[in-house]
C-alpha cells in the first residue's frame, strides 16, 4: 500500500489529510500550499545562489544578535509576502523579526504560522544543506488581525509542522497531526512528490550529533551522557558522531537514519542560560514532527518539548531529539 502512494503530490496529500477531519473548512489545506509555493521559491534561488548576487551578509543583525545572509532576507520577505495575503493567517512571527508580523487588512484568517525562514544559514556560503521550519496554530481570538498571544501556544497545540530542507535534492517534510510524509521536488516538473510515506524513526540510532567544540563548558550530565555514547558500554563499539552545524539537516538525517540530536545548556554563555534554539521556530515544531514519527523531544532537564507554554516570541530552550531509545538514556543521565 506504501510503495502505491508513493508518487503522488504533496497537494493531494495534504487534501487527504483534510479529508480525515470532517469539519475542516480547507483553511489549513490553503496555508500548506501556499508554504509549498514559498518553498519552491526559496528553493530555485538557492540553487542559483553561487551565481545569483544572494551569496555573503547583508550587513545587518538579526534580533537573535546574529549577522543575516542575504538569503535570510530573500527567504524571510518570500514566505512572508505568500502568508500575508493568503487568506488564511491572521498573524505572523518570524526568527528573523523583532515583533509579530501583520497580515494585510482584509485577509485575517484561521491560523497562524510562525517560522525559520533560513535555518543553518551560516553555511549558505560553502553549500551545505538548510532548511525552512514552519509551525501552525489555530488562532485563540475570535476575529480580525491576530494578537501576539495566538502565538504564544504550546507545542501540543499545533495543527501542523514541518520543514524544507535545500541539499543535493529539496525535501518537504509535513504533520498535520497523522503522520509525518516526505516529499521530493522534481525540479524537471516542479512539483513535490511523496517520496517517504509514513516516515518512522528507528527506535535506536547510531548516530549522536552535538557541538563537541562546547565540551570544556558542558555540565557534568552532558559530558558524562557523550561520554557514555563514544564508549563500547553497549557493545557496538560506540555511537558515530554526525554534526552537521545545520539543525534542520542534522534533524532530518536523524529523522531517516535513527539518532539523537543534543544543544545542551552550557556554561560558556550566560546570557543563553536557558538555551539555545528557538522554541516557537525550530524546537516545537521539530518536537511535533519527531513525536509523530514514533521519537521524543525534551529539554535537558527533562521537560516535554510540547509542553512548554512559550512566554515571548523569541524564548530559547535547550533541545535533546531524535530516537526514543537515545533520548530515554539521554534523560537517564540528565536526571542523575
Amino acid at each position: 500500500m506504501l510503495e502505491k502512494r508513493k508518487g503522488i503530490t504533496v497537494s493531494r496529500q495534504i487534501m487527504d489529510d483534510q479529508l480525515l477531519h470532517k469539519d475542516a473548512t480547507g483553511a489549513l489545506t490553503g496555508v500548506l500550499n501556499d508554504l509549498v509555493v514559498a518553498g519552491k521559491i526559496i528553493s530555485a534561488e538557492v540553487n542559483m545562489a553561487g551565481l545569483a548576487d544572494v551569496l555573503g551578509q547583508s550587513g545587518k543583525i538579526n534580533i537573535q544578535g546574529e549577522t543575516v545572509q542575504k538569503l535570510d532576507v530573500f527567504a524571510n520577505q518570500t514566505i512572508k509576502r505568500r502568508m500575508e495575503q493568503c487568506g488564511h493567517i491572521c498573524i505572523m512571527a518570524s526568527e528573523e523579526d523583532d515583533e509579530t508580523i501583520p497580515v494585510l487588512d482584509g485577509y485575517e484568517g484561521t491560523y497562524t504560522i510562525a517560522f525559520d525562514p533560513l535555518d543553518g544559514s551560516s553555511n549558505i556560503d560553502v553549500n551545505v544543506s538548510i532548511g525552512t521550519i514552519f509551525s501552525i496554530h489555530r488562532r485563540i481570538s475570535d476575529s480580525g488581525q491576530g494578537t501576539e498571544a495566538d502565538l504564544l501556544q504550546k507545542g501540543t497545540k499545533q495543527v501542523a509542522a514541518g520543514y524544507i530542507i535545500y541539499g543535493s535534492s529539496t525535501v518537504m517534510v509535513y504533520t498535520s497531526g497523522s503522520g509525518v510524509h516526505g516529499f521530493t521536488l522534481d525540479p524537471s516538473v516542479g512539483e513535490f512528490f511523496l517520496s517517504h510515506p509514513y516516515i518512522k524513526i528507528p527506535e535506536k540510532g547510531p548516530y549522536y550529533s552535538v557541538n563537541e567544540a562546547y565540551s570544556p563548558f558542558w555540565h557534568d550530565s552532558t559530558r558524562q551522557f557523550i561520554d557514555y555514547l563514544k564508549s563500547d558500554a553497549e557493545g557496538m563499539g560506540g555511537y558515530s558522531a554526525r554534526y552537521i552545524g545545520s539543525l534542520v539537516a542534522d534533524f532530518h538525517r536523524n529523522l531517516v537514519k535513527g539518532g539523537i540530536f543534543l544543544y545542551p545548556r552550557d556554561k560558556k554563555s550566560p546570557e543563553k542560560s536557558d538555551g539555545k534554539l528557538r522554541l516557537l521556530y525550530e524546537a516545537a515544531p521539530l518536537a511535533m514532527v519527531v513525536e509523530q514519527a514514533g521519537g521524543r523531544a525534551i529539554t535537558d532537564d527533562g521537560r516535554r518539548i510540547l509542553d512548554i507554554e512559550p512566554t515571548s516570541l523569541h524564548q530559547r530552550v535547550p533541545l535533546i531529539i531524535g530516537s526514543k531509545e537515545e533520548v530515554d538514556l539521554a534523560e537517564s543521565f540528565f536526571k542523575a
